[in-house]
């Protein structure tokens, strides 16, 4: 008995040690690299099973990430995790199977409220407290501080405190001696606030206030479109010059069905590998919205069985929703972009200069470029909004809650085919719950 104990000891121990030996993913200059110096390219897949935590239960995650391995994917993107719970199983899974993680820091209870945007140290805490837990694993791609964080046409005031979370994330990966871990941002995609935002968040002489990649949640190319029809030319345009990577951190429409997936071939093809480096696919499970790669059985009544949220079941054996995961499938079996390799591209990556920071706009960009991040504690002073001003000065570390204000998903703009963030707990409306003093 004690043999056979040691026996499951030493297997355990190798294999969350799988994990921890993964090639490393950095991001140098406009793109990404694995450890080894080949170009890394998103092939990924939005995984929130419920509205708590994935990547706990290692047997379920074991069957996920064997049937993502013959989908062709190689990345996740998880919205919320629980800091306390046990992450090795689930990340050595997706370790084995070649799968890399890109993290949401921010949950329902901190992320940023549009309406009066703040940054302060419970949001600080509870972001430090995600990367304590997740900065060991190799196959931990990036985080974001954010998810769509702006949502709305005169929501921009919102973007320097986005980029404060960005620069103070980074200190602290730093002070903490942690791994270069890729720290950016995933955007609504908002016609009237684009390039801004992506160029704000990368813009600046201080490389450590800047965003370490951006990311954008795209639901353009919908049924038959093409490379110019679907708006990702101007996408290729608008990427032009930043010196950060760039990737489509949520994409794939669900109207008209069936889903196709062509824009997949000009994300990792040649109209777009220069400058993009993929995308990430919504999503993983079937639920309500209908915009599932694979079910665990058929709808159920969530009366007699609380573990199906909204009727969907949320563990078991995936199988393929039809023909969408077929489809998808069949595009990324032939779609193996390699990019350049790190030796031949660190020269020019280190004579890049950062893009110009965005001019402020009547009735949309209204941030000034020239003034100074929010300090942690800072929140927006209202009355000083239409003349450029950011910040009251009026420092807190403590939250209270206040009247909840209702923030318009970017579906609402896009023809209803954009799912803001995950299918459930960040899904079309999101509420404000927090008012920061």
């Amino acid at each position: 008995m004690f043999a056979q104990t040691l026996s499951f000891a030493v297997l355990a121990a190798a294999s969350i040690a799988s994990a921890a030996d993964a090639p490393t993913i950095s991001a140098v200059g406009s793109k990404f690299f694995f450890s080894n110096g080949t170009q890394y390219y998103i092939k990924g897949i939005a995984y929130q099973l419920t509205d708590q935590d994935p990547l706990i239960d290692k047997e379920q995650c074991t069957l996920d990430a064997n049937m993502m391995a013959d989908l062709g994917a190689n990345t996740i993107r998880v919205y919320h995790v629980d800091p306390t719970a046990d992450h090795d199983g689930c990340m050595t899974a997706f370790a084995n199977a070649g799968i890399y993680l890109f993290l949401d820091l921010d949950t329902t209870d901190t992320q940023f409220n549009q309406s009066l945007p703040s940054w302060n140290q419970t949001q600080l805490s509870a972001f430090e407290a995600v990367l304590d837990t997740f900065q060991g694993y190799s196959n931990l791609a990036g985080v974001f501080v954010a998810n769509e964080a702006m949502t709305m046409l005169n929501g921009s005031d919102t973007a320097p405190f986005i980029k404060a979370a960005i620069r103070d994330v980074k200190s602290y990966r730093q002070s903490k001696n942690y791994r270069d871990i890729p720290v950016g941002y995933s955007g609504a995609d908002i016609p009237s606030l684009r390039p801004m935002l992506q160029n704000y968040l990368a813009c600046g002489d201080d490389a450590a206030d800047a965003a370490d990649f951006f990311s954008l949640n795209v639901y353009e190319w919908c049924g038959e479109s093409s490379f110019d029809g679907s708006g990702y030319s101007q996408l290729v345009a608008n990427a032009t010059g930043l010196q950060i990577p760039i990737f489509i951190s949520e994409t794939g429409c669900r109207i008209p069905k069936p889903r196709t997936f062509d824009d997949q071939d000009s994300i990792l093809g040649t109209d777009m590998e220069n400058t993009w480096s993929g995308a990430i696919v919504y999503e993983w499970i079937e639920e309500s919205n209908d915009y599932g790669l694979i079910s665990y059985g058929p709808k159920v009544d969530p009366m007699s069985n609380t573990a199906a949220l909204d009727g969907y079941t949320r563990s078991g054996t995936p199988s393929p929703v039809t023909p969408d995961y077929s489809n998808l499938k069949s595009h990324w079996a032939t779609l193996h972009p390699t990019g350049v390799a790190l030796s031949a591209y660190s020269a020019s990556a280190a004579s890049l200069t950062p893009i110009a920071c965005p001019s402020m706009t009547p009735n949309g960009w209204v941030v000034n470029p020239t003034a100074s991040l929010p300090s942690l504690g800072e929140t927006l002073d209202l009355a000083t909004t239409s003349t450029g001003g950011l910040q009251s000065g009026k420092p807190t570390s403590t939250a209270k809650k206040g009247a909840a204000a209702v923030m318009k998903p970017a579906s609402v703009m896009m023809g209803g085919n954009e799912v803001a963030g995950m299918g459930i707990s960040l899904i079309c409306v999101m509420l404000g719950f927090l008012f920061w003093l």
